[in-house]
């Protein structure tokens, strides 16, 4: 890293690249997850304030804070560490931060492959939808690789797009020529200056984009992404925090609902059957492992639901040489061929 210094403490656990994430519970208890399990380390702080000194010094780099007004917040420093501190009495052990280091063992597509993270079939498949714009959402639990597949997949934009990321913390690192990076900002003390994943959607659609990624939709800025695939913002993508493909379709209704739109429950999902194509689901294993479990494409509605036609699904696919069940992704429809933007 640039500075030797810039962790204190931590410096020797972020520069473990066997280590991925590093979860401080106070000054004296500092869990590291490796290899898939989170283990307790003989690393510790002095007390709290110092704690808090590295946090402060982390955020301020950034231009973002923590304290009384905002107990909790994210950050994303240059080198792809993913930060999320929460601070007492909101936290009750003390000064929390929970580092999640950005993979150095993924740095192509190809690696994506070499990892068994997903297989050919499904890769080819999700850059023709990538490069026939087709509306996408990735989805999964925390750490399953949602980001890393975005980031990955948006190598295959035209490279004459304009592309405007939209997110909390600015995670996304993509080499892509026009890229505008827009992060929401948390208000001033006094209850001025905020700015909401809802502001940039809007603002970005006057910025003249060939393609929107929001980083992560969990509240009524769902509305705005939907408004702006059906809108001729053909080939946005964005990332959902959900268990399914199923369950990301309820939450983007519940969503949707919180923004106080006073459509009918089936004209919401009218709406988004017909703006959102596919659904890329990750999931991480107990091992770790970080997989595509599931591509899903919408197809419709029917008896009065958004309908889902599983295209790949991660299952037993036989019995190893040491009777071990295998699982992998298996393609269960022939590829459709995709036209453009689908409408």
């Amino acid at each position: 890293m640039a500075n030797e210094n810039m962790y204190g403490p931590l410096q020797r656990l972020l520069d473990n690249p066997d280590i991925t994430e590093v979860m401080v519970n106070g000054p004296k208890n500092i869990f590291v997850e490796f290899n898939g399990t989170k283990v307790l380390t003989d690393v510790s702080f002095e007390n709290e304030a110092e704690v808090m000194a590295l946090v402060n010094k982390l955020y301020a780099s950034r231009g973002k804070r923590v304290g009384a007004d905002i107990p909790y917040a994210d950050v994303c420093l240059e080198d792809g560490t993913r930060i999320n501190v929460i601070i007492p009495p909101v936290s009750r052990l003390g000064v929390t931060v929970t580092f999640r280091k950005f993979s150095k063992h993924i740095q192509s597509i190809d690696d994506l492959i070499r990892l068994d993270t997903i297989n050919k079939p499904a890769l080819d498949f999700l850059i023709t939808c990538i490069k026939n714009r087709i509306n996408m959402i990735i989805s999964g639990g925390t750490g399953a690789g949602k980001t890393t597949i975005l980031q990955l997949l948006a190598h295959y934009f035209d490279p004459h797009d304009r592309v405007i990321t939209i997110e909390d913390a600015a995670e996304l690192r993509l080499s892509n020529a026009n890229v505008v990076s827009l992060e929401t900002k948390p208000p001033e003390p006094d209850g001025s200056g905020g700015v909401t994943l809802r502001d940039l959607i809007r603002n970005a659609l006057r910025m003249t984009p060939d393609r929107l990624i929001i980083g992560e939709v969990r509240s009524d800025e769902a509305i705005d992404m939907i408004q702006a695939m059906a809108t001729g913002h053909s080939g946005t993508l964005g990332i959902l925090h959900g268990n399914s493909p199923a369950e990301i379709l309820s939450r983007l209704e519940t969503m949707i609902l919180m923004s106080g739109v006073t459509l009918p429950l089936l004209d919401i999902r009218k709406l988004i059957a017909t703006t959102i194509h596919l659904i890329v689901h990750c999931e991480r294993l107990p091992n770790g492992a970080r997989k595509v479990t599931r591509i899903s494409m919408i197809e419709g509605i029917q008896a009065e639901k958004v309908f889902l036609t599983d295209v790949f699904d991660y299952r037993f696919t036989k019995k190893g040489p040491d009777g071990k069940d295998i699982y992998g992704l298996t393609q269960l429809v022939p590829l459709m061929s995709i036209s453009s933007g689908r409408g």
